[in-house]
């Protein structure tokens, strides 16, 4: 996206659940993925063609058998000689059908699995590429049971189609060729009568019954979705004992979802019967016309059983056809909300010119930065300050004044809406998002760990690096001696989200994979806040030594921990109302001085209470 001023547009966002996309052009986005492949396709649709013309030629040299076993006057049981040549044909034939048909599958199975890996990748790339606001307004279950089953779908739908639809049509349009060439336009009459009576019949049946599918699925989401934010949070719901109230809010999305799974059904036995009753007919009146032919001499026996044959090879698979087209149907719902994930409003993008960040010296710079999270809500007004490089800046400020959402903007997560940012005098907007991030580190108020090694956690601070490398950044966080301590070492695991450490052990693993990712700007964002005074203390000299000769953005909680910044800015309500060193800002009895004095008094209490005072004030 290219920016030609300071402020940008907001452009109304897709919603994956509100475009429906018409069938064809689901497909129509498919195919590309597909055709990458087009001798693989050629291949296999030339050996789809090939097995159902063996299919067709079985019935066609049964007759031939049948007719030449026929007892006649001007052919006698003497004259019986065993037709050789029309078995080994027959054989051959059946061999073909199986053979071709193996052909076709094994040409297109690499086709089938690298369109879904493909597209997969490409929805998870894009997942990543959309803003923050996209990930803060979607439950992640609801998504990725979304691309789960669009996955799938792809591989069911190009299954169905290739090897189910399509084979049936060509068969269909042998057989019917077949027909009205060799024998009266009744037989061809009555099976393209009842092909069409079937197909609308399914159609119209199927399109009723797509809502109820699409229900399903949307129920089926929710309620996967409601399970694992109840399990993610296991430990808020023993704390209010609320089990049951969740089991509850789940049973609710499970009887939602079974009502319409009933409904589902039911309409389901509806078609199947009205489609038996369309083929039975139709396999029926074929046999009456074939055996008046017989009586009348105008038809063998070799032509009745012709005609069986056929009608029995092309009522198996038509019979499925309704199945399969419900299948589709359903693997096409299921694509249609995967695609609709692509075009998801990709917020922040790179501008087509973006060039790499070249960090000379990694100063900062806000300037006159405007920006809120929704058009009808500002957060920041125009905020305006530098960081020279390899200083401290720190940003304090109440609760909800704007502080976090510094990082987020020097991050990129979102665009400004007016002003810029620059490092080293490169408009964030102007280089690549990815050589951006490269160069930023954080330390987070709330360390979010993957459900993996504690190695691996340190290690992903930068994609690559050696063991030894993970032991010296451990080391220089002091967490090296406590991982060496435990029974399995760096292959520990640390639980989902990092359930199994303590407060500050996260945090130690935080500041060593910041400290492996080496940046030239580093952020902490309230990075203590969380943590018990000692704790803080402790890990409070380790921030300050990664911190020496990096330009740094602090976002403070406890004041006491920021006191020596170069540079401290008083945030309140979007806007900078006080600006300098501690000693300053505390001569110029502002509202930082206040803050000061406040959190002083809260310490005084707290150290001057006893054990007893506590109880007592508790009680």
């Amino acid at each position: 996206m290219r920016h030609h001023s300071h402020s940008i547009s907001h452009q109304p966002q897709a919603s994956a659940g509100q475009v429906t996309r018409n069938d064809w052009a689901t497909i129509k986005t498919l195919l590309p993925y597909l055709w990458q492949w087009k001798w693989r396709v050629l291949l296999a649709l030339g050996c789809l063609i090939a097995a159902k013309l063996a299919n067709v030629g079985v019935p066609l040299v049964l007759k031939q058998l049948i007719d030449s076993l026929t007892l006649t006057p001007s052919h006698p049981a003497a004259a019986l000689v065993l037709p050789m040549g029309a078995l080994i044909a027959y054989g051959l034939l059946r061999l073909s059908t199986t053979v071709f048909t193996e052909l076709r599958e094994f040409f297109f199975a690499r086709v089938t699995q690298r369109a879904v890996r493909t597209i997969a990748l490409k929805v998870f790339r894009h997942l990543h590429a959309l803003s923050l606001r996209f990930h803060l307004g979607r439950q992640t279950g609801g998504v990725t049971r979304d691309i789960e089953r669009g996955t799938r779908a792809v591989s069911s739908l190009v299954s169905y189609t290739l090897f189910s639809i399509l084979p049936t049509l060509v068969e269909i349009s042998l057989v019917l060729t077949y027909l009205s060439l060799q024998y009266d336009l009744w037989f061809s009459a009555i099976t393209l009568l009842a092909l069409i009576a079937y197909i609308a019949f399914t159609v119209i049946v199927t399109e009723w019954r797509t809502h109820f599918r699409r229900t399903m699925n949307e129920l089926d989401s929710k309620a996967n979705t409601r399970a694992i934010d109840s399990l993610l949070n296991y430990e808020t719901v023993k704390y209010f004992g609320n089990e049951e109230y969740e089991a509850r809010r789940y049973d609710e999305g499970l009887q939602r979802y079974e009502s319409a799974a009933i409904r589902s059904q039911t309409s389901l036995s509806l078609l199947n019967a009205g489609q038996s009753l369309i083929i039975a007919i139709a396999v029926t009146l074929i046999l009456w016309r074939a055996t008046l032919g017989v009586i009348e001499g105008s038809m063998t026996l070799g032509d009745l059983v012709l005609v069986n044959a056929f009608m029995i090879q092309l009522y198996l698979p038509l019979n499925f056809l309704g199945v399969l087209y419900r299948e589709i149907k359903q693997s096409l719902a299921d694509m249609e909300k995967m695609f609709n994930l692509l075009n998801e409003y990709r917020e922040v993008a790179d501008a087509e010119d973006a060039k790499a960040l070249h960090i000379h010296a990694a100063a900062l710079q806000f300037r006159h930065v405007d920006f809120g999270y929704d058009k009808n809500r500002q957060i920041l007004f125009d905020v305006n300050f530098d960081v020279p490089a390899g200083t401290t800046t720190a940003v304090v400020g109440h609760s909800g004044s704007g502080k976090s959402t510094l990082a987020r903007l020097l991050f990129r997560f979102y665009d400004v809406n007016g002003g810029n940012i620059l490092i080293d005098g490169q408009d964030l907007r102007t280089v690549t998002q990815s050589s951006l991030r490269a160069e930023i580190g954080i330390v987070p108020q709330d360390t979010v760990l993957f459900n993996d090694s504690i190695g691996y956690n340190i290690a992903y601070g930068r994609s690559g690096a050696t063991h030894d490398e993970i032991v010296a950044a451990a080391r220089a966080a002091y967490i090296h001696d406590f991982i060496v301590s435990l029974p399995e070492g760096y292959d520990t695991m640390v639980g989902e989200r990092g359930l199994k450490l303590s407060g500050g052990e996260k945090q130690r693993v935080a500041i060593a994979r910041a400290l492996l990712k080496n940046p030239a700007i580093l952020i902490f964002d309230e990075a203590t806040s969380a943590l018990d005074s000692k704790a803080e203390q402790a890990i409070q000299s380790q921030l300050k030594e990664i911190a020496r000769d990096r330009t740094t953005l602090v976002i403070a909680h406890r004041l006491s921990t920021i006191a020596d910044a170069h540079q401290i800015l008083v945030l309140d309500q979007g806007r900078i109302l006080e600006r300098g060193t501690h000693a300053q800002l505390l001569a110029a009895d502002g509202l930082y001085a206040q803050m000061w004095a406040r959190q002083l008094a809260r310490q005084d209490e707290t150290s001057s209470a006893s054990p007893a005072t506590l109880v007592s004030a508790r009680t």
